[in-house]
């Protein structure tokens, strides 16, 4: 019972980084793109839940955890940060790899101005509620930022494989959120939340996953031009010397 949350983290990850050394897909050639964006986005991350848990906006029940803490987080909600945006980029590369999508550049558009309204009216609205506050403005930023500012081309990608990554999502957040448990994993304040679930699951964590993910591959992406401009400098420049 204690290793339940360490065991939602293990299981989570072991397919993806069992088929990382996939010869067809050699996600461990873009680890030194991933692991820092994994870093830069769990700082992020582990600040907004430990501030969050310090509120008690949300917690831990202590009966399925090793009990192990740093701060005020247990070990498992550290590799949550670790093990589920691993899984998600590798799900999100495998894809873009494997499947075109047909997505036009019109109707990504009008999808991502959608998000960003609606969120934003939603953080606006419910300001008195801090969970769905920070979920949906922060998604809203993340999206400005992504589609105006930096101009990125792969949300078509991105909303495909998210929409892909639901099914796993509502299996792992309905465990955490007490599907088949005699208790929740994480609990929740209502009165910092819509109170709207998806089974056991708070609506805002779809929106707050997102965020997280789309904030790993916002990084990642940006390291892995950087990473392949360099090796294409060195290519070059190894050719003009031989």
């Amino acid at each position: 019972m204690k290793y339940t949350y360490l065991l939602i983290d293990f299981f989570s990850v072991l397919v993806p980084l069992l088929f990382s050394f996939h010869p067809k897909l050699k996600f461990y050639k873009s680890w030194p793109a991933f692991f820092p964006a994994v870093i830069i986005t769990g700082l992020i991350f582990i600040g907004w839940d430990m501030y969050f848990t310090h509120l008690k906006i949300w917690g831990f029940n202590p009966v399925y955890l090793t009990k192990i803490f740093i701060g005020n987080l247990p070990i498992e909600e550290l590799l949550f940060f670790l093990c589920i945006p691993y899984a998600c980029v590798f799900t999100y590369q495998s894809l873009n790899l494997g499947i075109k999508k047909n997505l036009s550049k019109t109707v990504e558009l009008l999808l991502t101005i959608s998000l960003i309204t609606v969120s934003a009216i939603l953080a606006i609205v419910f300001h008195n509620r801090s969970y769905t506050t920070f979920a949906f403005a922060f998604l809203a930023l993340l999206l400005v930022t992504s589609r105006f500012i930096c101009r990125v081309s792969w949300l078509p990608g991105f909303y495909f494989t998210y929409l892909i990554l639901l099914l796993p999502f509502l299996i792992v957040n309905g465990i955490l959120t007490g599907t088949g448990l005699n208790a929740p994993v994480v609990w929740y304040n209502p009165d910092q939340m819509l109170n709207l679930r998806i089974l056991t699951i708070p609506v805002e964590d779809v929106f707050y996953g997102m965020d997280l993910i789309l904030l790993n591959v916002l990084i990642y992406t940006r390291l892995s031009e950087r990473c392949y401009k360099q090796l294409k400098s060195r290519i070059k420049l190894e050719k003009i010397q031989y």
